[in-house]
C-alpha cells in the first residue's frame, strides 16, 4: 500500500512540475515581436560598430577584412584558434582582432558592444548549421 501511495505522490509531483514548466515558457505574439525588435536593434548596433573605425586606434574597421561579417564563422566556435593557442569562444577572437589589427582595447564578454558585435556576426550567418570546433 505504501508503495502505491508513493507512486501516486511521485506521479502527482511530476505532473505539477511539468505543468509549471509549460507555464514558464508561455509568451504572446506581442512578446515575440517585442523581443525580435530588441534583438534587431542590437544587431543594428553591432553592424554600426563593425563598419566603424571607432573600436580601434588606427582607422581600421572590422568590415575592412570581414565585409558583412564574411569569413568569421561564428557557428564554429568555440574552437582551437591558432593565434591564441587554445580553444576559445567567439568573443575572445573578436577581442584578438580588436587588440591586433584594430590596435584597440578588448571588451568584456558582457560589454554591450561585445554583445552587439556577436549578435551582428551570428545574425549574418543565420541558418548555417552549428559546427563547434570546425576549421
Amino acid at each position: 500500500m505504501k508503495s502505491l501511495h508513493a507512486k501516486k505522490l511521485a506521479l502527482g509531483l511530476a505532473a505539477s512540475m511539468a505543468a509549471a514548466s509549460v507555464q514558464a515558457d508561455e509568451f504572446t505574439k506581442d512578446d515575440l515581436e517585442r523581443w525580435q525588435g530588441q534583438f534587431m536593434e542590437v544587431v543594428k548596433q553591432g553592424r554600426e560598430l563593425w563598419t566603424s573605425p571607432t573600436l580601434g586606434t588606427n582607422g581600421v574597421a572590422c568590415a575592412q577584412c570581414h565585409p558583412n561579417a564574411a569569413n568569421t564563422h561564428p557557428e564554429t566556435y568555440p574552437k582551437f584558434q591558432k593565434q591564441i593557442g587554445k580553444v576559445i569562444p567567439l568573443w575572445e577572437m573578436i577581442n584578438w582582432c580588436l587588440r591586433n589589427p584594430l590596435e584597440g582595447q578588448p571588451l568584456a564578454a558582457d560589454d554591450p558592444k561585445m554583445v552587439a558585435l556577436q549578435a551582428y556576426v551570428t545574425y549574418e550567418r543565420r541558418g548555417v548549421k552549428l559546427e563547434p570546433g570546425k576549421h
